[in-house]
């Protein structure tokens, strides 16, 4: 198990919870991210490291994508409280926006076809 504090640095971003809030739903890759998201790939790929390494999500390489979703299992401290967090993101309305776009976004349209 990791530190509690190590948990909530990796939690204490609006992009990081962004995106966490955004893989709740299902897997994205990296293209798709950043165009829900609209940071620079730069960003979306060190929040997704950082992400990674505090055990929150994973990945799983999928013809030229790689896969982000939320780690199964989830860390016990992150479990007990993303269900708050995340409850209380759905009030934010960029995260509303967020998901408004992710219902709409077609990596195939963004990145090309994975072969």
């Amino acid at each position: 198990m990791h530190e509690p504090v190590d948990l909530l640095k990796a939690i204490s971003d609006h992009g990081r919870l962004r995106i966490l809030k955004l893989l709740e739903t299902r897997s994205l890759c990296v293209c798709e991210i950043t165009e829900i998201i609209g940071l620079a790939t730069s960003t979306i790929s060190s929040h997704l490291n950082l992400l990674k390494n505090s055990r929150l999500i994973e990945d799983e390489k999928d013809g030229k994508w790689i896969n982000y979703r939320l780690a199964s299992p989830a860390d016990p401290l992150f479990a007990q409280l993303w269900p708050l967090i995340s409850k209380r993101l759905e009030l934010d309305p960029v995260v509303a926006a967020d998901k408004k776009k992710a219902a709409q976004v077609d990596r195939y349209k963004i990145c090309g076809n994975g072969k």
